[in-house]
């Protein structure tokens, strides 16, 4: 995966299509000859693009798309800014990297808070948005999640390091779905996997920052794009209500919610999730 020079950092990417080329010459077409349509992947807070190359980057390939993963600044190897970034400095970042690999306009699909940072996308720049896929996203801050926020950062700040084995049951018990904490072999395959996979550095105490702050809910009435909002029933972080305000904000927008999932959907309810991606992408 190459790294890209955008907004005076560097951006680490994937792009199918590029991996195709470079084994066999141009991107693959589609079968009438057109170019795969982009669909650009945004990641949520502390994760990696990787995370999207498990179930959705195959799906999306195989049905027709070129599809783009990247990690968000913070996240190594892109680069970590340790001074500190933050909504703003995502999203542009975002519209440079569709600017740099000529994408525009392009699909984009966004989850946490790689949906906050695609959805303020289409407003900021309308014209590298064709499509817009938002899960596990809302339009404002509540109480909870707001002192959720606050009380993350203090803690990060603090310099305590709860053991990992820890970390990872409290992550779980958040962002995964009782219908996944019920099966006993999946939780302890879970809690393996979030135990080996903390996210720590400089990048990671920023992203904890980033939320959606004020109510957007008025604003975002201007995008204009067609749009599928994507909550995931047992959603703690983002639960559906609050997903539901956006595609009611949003003109014409599509609202969906699916079941036994959290806020992990993705990963919990693969391919629940790519249908209703594929179904609403254009291939």
């Amino acid at each position: 995966m190459p790294l890209i020079d955008v907004n005076g950092i560097r951006l680490h990417y994937y792009d199918n299509a590029a991996n195709a080329a470079n084994a066999a010459g141009p991107a693959a077409p589609t079968g009438s000859g057109r170019t795969a349509p982009a669909v650009l992947l945004i990641m949520g807070s502390g994760s990696k693009g990787r995370a999207w190359h498990l179930h959705q980057v195959p799906a999306l390939v195989a049905a027709g798309l070129r599809v783009i993963t990247f990690d968000n600044r913070g996240i190594a190897p892109s680069d970590e800014c340790a001074g500190g970034f933050g909504l703003a400095d995502l999203i542009a970042d975002t519209a440079a990297l569709i600017e740099e690999l000529r994408l525009g306009p392009c699909q984009v699909v966004g989850t946490s808070m790689g949906a906050y940072v695609a959805q303020e996308l289409a407003l900021a720049r309308p014209e590298l948005v064709d499509r817009l896929v938002l899960m596990a996203t809302r339009g404002r801050a509540d109480a909870v999640r707001s002192a959720l926020s606050r009380a993350e950062i203090e803690l990060y700040d603090t310099d305590v390091r709860l053991p990992a084995s820890y970390e990872a049951v409290i992550e779980a018990m958040q962002m995964l779905s009782p219908t996944t904490l019920d099966d006993d072999q999946r939780a302890r395959d879970w809690l393996d996997l979030l135990e080996l996979t903390r996210a720590s550095g400089p990048g990671s105490r920023a992203h904890l920052g980033i939320t959606v702050g004020s109510d957007r809910r008025t604003a975002y009435r201007a995008i204009r794009v067609p749009t599928r909002v994507i909550a995931f029933e047992d959603d703690l972080i983002s639960p559906p209500r609050l997903g539901r305000e956006v595609a009611e904000a949003i003109p014409g927008a599509e609202f969906e919610v699916l079941p036994d999932c959290g806020h992990y959907g993705y990963l919990e309810q693969p391919e629940a999730v790519n249908k209703s991606l594929i179904g609403f992408l254009r291939t």
